[in-house]
């Protein structure tokens, strides 16, 4: 018809924008521990847009997990947000509707704050940031060493979780130094596009617990759950003596509300042969009762068992969920597991947070392995004349003691004059002899103080200024013998109040001249100083005799 005008059709720009989706790894378990939902624009850049338009980012968020949510993955989420969308909207109300109305919980989703920070007005991100907290959301810092995050909005921020750039795999002692800091924090630490196994091996050396990139599994439309991992090697993680934490194994929880059915258990149970278990829990995420796989899945194929508990309520056919805190230790654990009968020890045990809302389950045998392979690096350790620990352990220690603000006492222990024991009385006394020192150190300090043998007659003890003394009478005062001669020992100690130094090297140096000081005494010797401060406690032994005519000399006048 003459006059009438074609237009084009208007599309969207939502109409051309895709999302992939990319695992987010646990190094200890090589398990998928989340997915991140990434927005893949295929025209335009709707990203640089949205950096300039909180509105459009917040939008995009909830695209995200409406993206993730037609996947049907039940693994929680990670959800990229500037950090002046944040600060600009005050918190991010449609996206808490939209997980509501997707039937998933805030805790099940991780934002991933990224940067730009630096001109974004730190009060209002950081009251927004525990608005979301409130809601339920936990918090990411992304972008870590390649972008612009201050340390002081980073620790004001305490994230539970800070990615971490793979660049800073170049500079280890940076990622030693985060891992540390993430350990005040309570978070753990992730790298991101780790693309080689040389990295993923950087990644574990430096104390990383989570990572994702190329060398795992690369952005997919469709989630996977199969991911390429390295095989783990077991001295490549530095395990804390108290025991590895319990973040570092948590799985994600197969969780339905506490009002599910037996049959929507089994449908979840036999559409995910990976879930060992499902846990029921009440509105606000809190497990409630824990449905084991093999003991429900008998029940239910029993001779009228569908029939009979298909339509009633699961809880009947679970138990009280086993609950640990996000804070515990595998070795607590390991405790929780053993209370009880022993047809629950396969059972997954509950991670819970600060409100008593899961955040995951830890499995036994995740836990058993990693605590085997902690006694196999300690034991290849050990001093084979003594069973000692060498240094190693004494000094990691000290560093986590200076890192947590406490203070404590490193003394050096060594056998005077131990070469001519060894040429007088021989090497078979001299051996014997060691061996009765640092059995007497670590009966004297068990319980109370660390004993380090770091070879030769020489021995490191990490204790409390108020343990020294038993321990120094039961050494030291002790008559000790070599092939029926007398032997004498040296002591030094160097007690570290909190500051005084800053790392274990630091705590050496200042050891170091008292060391000197205490060999210079005659008789069985105890030297005691204060780092920081200048001179030192002789508290055992006598000043060497001068040389004969030293004391007669007189200056010239």
């Amino acid at each position: 018809m003459r006059g009438q005008r074609h237009h084009a059709p208007v599309h969207s720009w939502t109409d051309t924008l895709r999302f992939a989706f990319q695992p987010v790894v646990n190094l200890r378990t090589g398990t998928v521990t989340a997915l991140e939902t990434l927005a893949r624009p295929e025209t335009g850049d709707v990203l640089a847009e949205a950096r300039r338009d909180p509105e459009l980012d917040g939008t995009l968020a909830v695209l995200a997990l409406r993206a993730a949510v037609r996947k049907e993955t039940l693994l929680p989420l990670h959800l990229n947000v500037f950090a002046a969308t944040l600060a600009d909207l005050g918190g991010l109300t449609p996206l808490h509707d939209a997980v509501r109305a997707a039937g998933r919980m805030p805790w099940e989703v991780t934002l991933d704050i990224v940067p730009p920070c630096t001109h974004v007005p730190q009060r209002a991100l950081l009251e927004a940031v525990a608005a979301l907290r409130e809601q339920g959301f936990r918090i990411s810092a992304d972008g870590i060493g390649d972008g612009d995050v201050p340390l002081r909005l980073l620790t004001d921020l305490a994230p539970d979780l800070v990615k971490l750039d793979a660049s800073l795999l170049a500079r280890p002692a940076a990622v030693r130094a985060m891992r540390t800091l993430c350990e005040g924090l309570g978070a753990l630490v992730a790298v991101e596009g780790v693309e080689t196994e040389l990295q993923c091996a950087a990644a574990l050396a430096a104390g990383a617990q989570l990572a994702q990139g190329e060398l795992f599994a690369p952005p997919a439309r469709i989630p996977v759950a199969d991911v390429y991992v390295p095989s783990l090697t077991p001295g490549a993680v530095s395990v804390p003596r108290r025991g590895p934490s319990v973040r570092e194994f948590v799985r994600p929880a197969a969780a339905l509300p506490l009002t599910a059915s037996a049959g929507q258990v089994r449908a979840l149970l036999t559409g995910s042969p990976d879930v060992s278990g499902v846990l029921l829990v009440d509105p606000a995420g809190r497990p409630v009762r824990s449905v084991h796989r093999s003991r429900f899945l008998l029940s239910m194929s029993g001779r009228y068992g569908h029939a009979l508990y298909a339509d009633r309520p699961a809880r009947k056919l679970g138990d009280a969920p086993r609950t640990v805190g996000v804070h515990a230790t595998a070795w607590e654990v390991l405790d929780v597991v053993a209370v009880g009968g022993r047809d629950r020890t396969s059972d997954d045990v509950a991670v819970v947070d600060e409100h008593g809302r899961c955040v995951g389950v830890v499995r036994l045998a995740d836990l058993v392995r990693a605590l085997a392979e902690s006694r196999v690096e300690e034991a290849a350790g050990l001093n084979p004349l003594t069973r000692l620990p060498g240094s190693d352990a004494i000094v990691s220690e000290v560093d986590r003691r200076i890192s947590d603000g406490q203070a404590f006492a490193l003394s050096w222990l060594d056998i005077d004059h131990f070469k001519q024991v060894n040429d007088g009385a021989g090497f078979a006394a001299g051996d014997e002899l060691i061996r009765a020192v640092g059995g007497a150190l670590q009966q004297a300090a068990a319980g109370h103080a660390r004993v380090g043998h770091i070879g030769g007659d020489d021995f490191l003890v990490l204790a409390d200024e108020e343990a020294l003394h038993p321990l120094v009478t039961a050494v030291l005062d002790a008559s000790w013998t070599a092939g029926g001669r007398p032997v004498t020992l040296s002591l030094a100690t160097v007690v570290c109040g909190p500051g005084s130094v800053n790392d274990h090297h630091q705590a050496a140096a200042q050891l170091a001249p008292l060391k000197q000081a205490a060999k210079a005494l005659t008789g069985a010797s105890w030297v005691l100083g204060r780092a920081g401060s200048a001179g030192h406690e002789i508290r055992r032994g006598s000043p060497a005799p001068a040389p004969a005519g030293y004391a007669a000399a007189e200056p010239h006048g």
